[in-house]
């Protein structure tokens, strides 16, 4: 990305449009912390992950407090913990104009006053039924706990839940829906969490309890919602399909057989970026994505591969380039796969670059040289997305040529090759592999020499 633009505060107000609407009023969170802390982390929850949305210091007298505008109605985290920790991090349901006032310990919460809301009022009472669960599960340094207590207990709670929500009423259809997945994702992160973590006893599978019989991710991951909607959705799924397969008795047969336990391809696709976090070296990368990567379909998915690779890439000369694709200025989508057999010289711009501008003459001049030889220029525009009226007009009026595609600010190719100034030059030869990721600008015939050499092979 090119423009960025970082803001902090002590006190956070974050505006946020839903629909195009500001919601009307802020969530209002005041908190006391019972435990060594220095700074009290909300969260929101996006696929299945926890991403911070604000930070706070703790006051000298242990008081905390949040003002924010929510971005939707539904469950957000509060806690001291990191976003790849569950302990010292809690559950609660925000909605517009909601208060929350609560007093975090090292393992649990307490709602304070009156003023919470009857979906939190609920919250905590499903908290408290399942707290010795969550405590064995997840705050596992703290107790000595094994499979020959934790099976009856998660037996009995699991019994309970299934009554648990009769003659509450909350006033929220919505909250009233949403408990039931909270609830059933709750008891199934506690029993793969109990089977991951370490043990002084771990249980054969046949000692498994009536509980992991039902955990099936065939039946529990053919839609992505339930996994995505909940704050730790994928990390429950990676557990639930290793565990599925020790039980099935493959477990260890990778990452291929792992994908046959999960029937949605998006939720695939999480499976297999999980995987690549864990490899250090490109090639092995490659050959996972080579096989695999047909499952990274959403711009999430896409932008955290691109986060994984880069810090794997050489950008020799003679690697691969990335596959982007684009739009171009009539609205097609034009790839680089579909640029084959030519040496293609990709000029990375924006309208509001003067040096990119001050190539315009020496880039049409290269046009001109290199008609009826195998090379292609490819123009792409990382100008913010309100301003791609303005790169229109910029076309037509400079009468610029080649093939002008439009990225947008946020756009992978600068990421894929660390761009962090513009105009930047690149050349690929017939093949898409690299020849330079930093090539001499037009102004500069050494770059005239270097496509004629690539054309001539």
């Amino acid at each position: 990305m090119i423009k960025k633009i970082l803001t902090a505060a002590v006190l956070v107000l974050l505006s946020v449009c839903l629909f195009g609407q500001q919601i009307a009023d802020p969530v209002q969170i005041k908190g006391e912390l019972k435990l060594k802390a220095e700074n009290v982390r909300l969260y929101k929850v996006s696929e299945g992950r926890i991403v911070e949305i604000a930070n706070t210091t703790v006051a000298k007298n242990g008081k905390f407090g949040f003002l924010f505008f929510p971005d939707y109605e539904g469950i957000y985290v509060l806690g001291t913990g990191d976003e790849n920790q569950q302990m010292g991090n809690y559950k609660f349901y925000l909605k517009s104009g909601d208060q929350l006032d609560v007093t975090l310990t090292d393992t649990t919460y307490l709602l304070n006053g009156n003023l919470n809301s009857k979906e939190n009022r609920i919250m905590k009472q499903w908290t408290d039924l399942t707290y010795p669960l969550f405590y064995k599960a997840i705050c596992f340094m703290k107790i000595h706990s094994t499979y020959v207590d934790y099976f009856p207990q998660q037996e009995a709670i699991v019994a309970k839940s299934k009554t648990f929500f009769n003659g509450k009423v909350s006033g929220n259809p919505k909250f009233d829906k949403e408990i039931k997945t909270i609830m059933q994702m709750d008891l199934i992160n506690y029993a793969v969490s109990f089977i991951g973590s370490p043990r002084t006893v771990h249980p054969k599978i046949e000692e498994y309890s009536a509980f992991y019989a039902t955990l099936k991710t065939k039946e529990l991951a053919v839609y992505t919602q339930a996994m995505y909607n909940y704050p730790y959705g994928m990390q429950v799924l990676s557990s639930l399909v290793w565990m599925n397969m020790e039980q099935d008795k493959v477990g260890g047969q990778g990452l291929g057989k792992a994908i046959e336990y999960v029937p949605n391809d998006t939720l695939k696709g999480d499976l297999v970026l999980e995987y690549l976090t864990q490899i250090d070296d490109y090639k092995s990368y490659k050959a996972v994505t080579d096989r695999f990567g047909k499952y990274l379909l959403t711009k999430t998915q896409k932008e955290k591969n691109i986060s994984l690779i880069v810090p794997l890439l050489s950008y020799e000369k003679g690697s691969d380039a990335l596959a982007f694709s684009y739009p171009d200025k009539d609205g097609n989508e034009v790839s680089f796969a579909g640029l084959s057999g030519n040496v293609v010289l990709v000029d990375v711009w924006a309208t509001w670059c003067g040096p990119c501008r001050a190539e315009f003459p020496y880039l049409k001049q290269l046009e001109t040289d290199i008609k009826g030889k195998p090379i292609q220029i490819v123009s792409i525009s990382v100008d913010d997305n309100e301003d791609k009226e303005k790169w229109l007009a910029m076309i037509k009026n400079e009468s610029l040529g080649g093939i002008q595609l439009f990225a947008g600010s946020k756009d992978n190719f600068s990421d894929y090759y660390k761009i962090n100034a513009i105009p930047r030059f690149l050349v690929f030869d017939k093949n898409g592999k690299i020849v330079t990721v930093d090539a001499p600008r037009p102004s500069d015939p050494q770059l005239k020499e270097l496509l004629f050499s690539e054309a001539a092979k």
